[in-house]
């Protein structure tokens, strides 16, 4: 098994460093590491992270908007891409991508899928079919 997953730090959208692992200790959590210039991540992956948070009321689901180049991306600038104008789920800013390269994700949509003991359970890349069905099958063993 993978080791437990000591910090995950980010930015919450009014600027101020957060530690995931910290803050949501004790939950299992399904973390998306997106980007909100990806078509797939707001077409797709970020409507299905909403689905599974209504669907799986036992896991927190949070959004992790992973910053690449010098673009500074403000709450705005996340709040924008929601027909509602607000966030559905928790959202943080990974500066300079160091989530994503925490997990050395594929790309964008990474999705973390960790225990609430801490561990890192699956990671899978993508948003369409075949990613969401591995992720449909983690998500009912997740614990």
């Amino acid at each position: 098994m993978e080791p437990i997953i000591e910090s995950i730090l980010v930015t919450d959208l009014e600027g101020r460093k957060i530690d995931l692992m910290t803050l949501y200790k004790g939950s299992p959590l399904v973390l998306i590491i997106y980007n909100n210039a990806c078509l797939g991540c707001t077409g797709r992956a970020l409507p299905l992270a909403y689905h599974y948070q209504q669907t799986y009321k036992h896991l927190t689901v949070i959004g992790i908007h992973s910053n690449f180049g010098e673009a500074v991306v403000t709450k705005e600038d996340i709040k924008s891409i929601f027909t509602s104008g607000e966030v559905p789920f928790p959202i943080y800013i990974d500066e300079n991508h160091q989530v994503y390269n925490q997990f050395n994700a594929d790309g964008t949509p990474q999705w973390l899928l960790i225990t609430s003991d801490g561990y890192l359970y699956k990671s899978i890349f993508g948003s369409q079919e075949g990613a969401q069905n591995r992720l449909s099958y983690a998500l009912e063993t997740l614990v």
